[in-house]
């Protein structure tokens, strides 16, 4: 079971730019809003695109996707500890509980 992370937390670590945001849902879902600075990476391209993307394994890194009835944050998380990651949380009530606090988003 990964770490959670709250959104207080969440917002001050992006803020401190001492965390590396992955945004779960990709696609369109990404163009259309993510959390600042957050990467697209789902799950059936993380094998292939983690090195890349994430190239430093103990670097903190939160993944997040619409809220907390959505998998794929999980699924993308695990897979990165699986990989051998080892600093990830995952922001279970994702983009829906961010928006609807007024944080901020960017688009594509």
């Amino acid at each position: 079971m990964t770490a959670l992370i709250t959104r207080d937390e969440l917002a001050a670590a992006i803020e401190a730019g001492s965390v590396t945001v992955v945004d779960a849902l990709g696609g369109e879902y990404y163009a259309q809003q993510h959390l600042p600075g957050a990467v697209a990476l789902v799950r059936a391209d993380v094998d292939r695109l983690a090195p890349a993307l994430l190239p430093d394994r103990d670097a903190a890194i939160v993944t997040y996707c619409s809220n907390p009835a959505c998998p794929n944050s999980g699924q993308v998380a695990d897979r990165l500890v699986a990989l051998g990651y080892t600093d990830v949380r995952k922001y279970r009530e994702g983009i829906e509980d961010w928006t609807g606090a007024g944080l901020p988003v960017e688009t594509a």
